[in-house]
């Protein structure tokens, strides 16, 4: 015989909403449970760009507690100029580094991209912009070259990439002459090194881009946790908006500043215009890699080239894309190097563009292995590798001293690598 109970059991709204709050934790246990899972993610070998970011602080520190002029306004304009071609180029060996290939040819296909819009320009006549598409075509087309030899005919592509290397370099050779060289004296081309934006226009853009962002975070946010979905903290997102808006209005502040030598006559302010492009291009490649198909299949071929192509992923297509994505950037590269120097000369990209643009993916955080890597990656680590030479430069030291501690720092940064992906092996990850 039942017992029928004499008030109704089910909760008052009142007790609902309390047994609801009790039930959903506050933005400082959601903050604790990000940190704690942020630091799972360190033990199980997932460091992303921490390292490089913390090496970064270190560089900034020794050099300004040696050298009293590191950190004025105009070494740090020359550090963002002296930083961009390296970092373009190593954006675009992300692409090739997340499938665990190597392009060793990047270089010197930027410098060859380089010497054909000097070429276009100066012998032709052409107007900039169509001699630069000629020259990110050019670029292009060598990728597109080197993905298919990897990709419909399986060498290796350390070895397609060196025998471009050693091929490409006769480009320049051919078209310019022993000893010679072409002056990149085009207005905007060249402006790209040595001009700045209009400080009103540096504010306004720094300014859409906070906001941009944080419009972005908040409504990201406000959709998935209107779905249910998982989410990160509320204050997570606001300390992030905070931090970028730090970051980039300090930087807008500080390269709006009159840095001439004699700011009395002179007056040189405003952020260089390769700034905005590096920004740019990092802003369309972050979007390419983790909000479209192409750069979720690019991840599953460098995770597992025969699980993805299992799954119906175009390996050999994404191979190839990879390579042209690499090329054309490399071309970009080559451009704003010739931008920086004036001029484009036989010896343009074979130096050691290409092992610092290596050098700083894989110090960004970027796996040599393949299937993890960012575009952010490229710029954190082309910064890294920018500020060695320059501190060095600044307090005197040899080139040789260059070479060792730029050396030391990606020897580090692989080991941190090697490290990380086994941890992450012992993890299960």
């Amino acid at each position: 015989m039942s017992v029928k109970p004499d008030h109704d059991t089910k909760p008052t709204a009142e007790e609902s909403a309390e047994t609801g709050a009790t039930r959903r934790p506050g933005q400082l246990e959601l903050l604790k449970d990000e940190a704690r899972d942020y630091l799972g993610r360190l033990k199980g070998g997932d460091m992303g760009s921490l390292p490089a970011i913390l090496g970064l602080i270190v560089l900034f520190i020794v050099f300004s507690s040696l050298h009293d002029r590191f950190l004025t306004t105009y070494n740090m304009a020359n550090l963002v100029v002296q930083a961009g071609s390296i970092c373009v180029l190593a954006m675009g060996l992300v692409f090739v580094l997340l499938l665990g290939e190597i392009d060793l040819s990047a270089g010197v296909a930027g410098g060859a991209s380089a010497t054909i819009v000097a070429l276009l320009m100066i012998d032709h006549g052409w107007v900039w912009w169509a001699a630069a598409l000629a020259g990110l075509a050019a670029g292009a087309v060598i990728g597109l070259t080197i993905g298919a030899l990897v990709a419909l005919l399986g060498i290796p592509s350390f070895v397609v990439t060196l025998a471009f290397f050693l091929a490409l370099q006769a480009v320049p050779l051919k078209l310019i002459g022993a000893g010679g060289s072409l002056r990149w004296n085009d207005e905007v081309l060249r402006g790209l090194s040595i001009k700045n934006v209009p400080v009103t226009a540096g504010w306004i853009a720094a300014g859409a881009i906070v906001l941009g962002f944080a419009a972005l975070s908040l409504w990201r946010y406000r959709s998935r946790s209107s779905k249910g979905l998982t989410h990160r903290p509320l204050a997570l997102v606001v300390v992030q908006i905070v931090i970028l808006g730090v970051v980039v209005l300090g930087l807008t502040a500080l390269l709006s500043a009159n840095r001439a030598p004699n700011p009395l006559i002179f007056n040189i302010s405003g952020i260089p215009w390769v700034a905005p492009v590096v920004i740019a291009l990092l802003l369309f490649w972050t979007f390419v890699l983790t909000r479209t198909r192409f750069g979720r299949h690019l991840y599953a071929v460098g995770g597992n080239a025969e699980a993805a192509r299992r799954a119906g992923i175009n390996v050999r297509r994404i191979k190839i894309s990879a390579f042209m994505i690499c090329s054309g950037m490399a071309a970009i590269s080559g451009i704003l190097a010739a931008s920086y120097t004036g001029k484009v000369s036989p010896g343009s990209g074979g130096g050691n563009e290409l092992l610092y643009a290596v050098g700083a993916a894989v110090i960004g955080g970027t796996s040599l292995f393949g299937g993890r890597g960012r575009a952010i990656d490229a710029v954190i680590g082309g910064l890294v590798i920018a500020t060695i030479p320059n501190g060095l430069g600044l307090l005197g030291q040899a080139s040789y001293i260059n070479f060792i501690v730029t050396g030391g720092v990606l020897l580090l940064a692989a080991s941190v690598d090697a490290v990380s992906r086994r941890r992450r092996s012992a993890a299960g990850v």
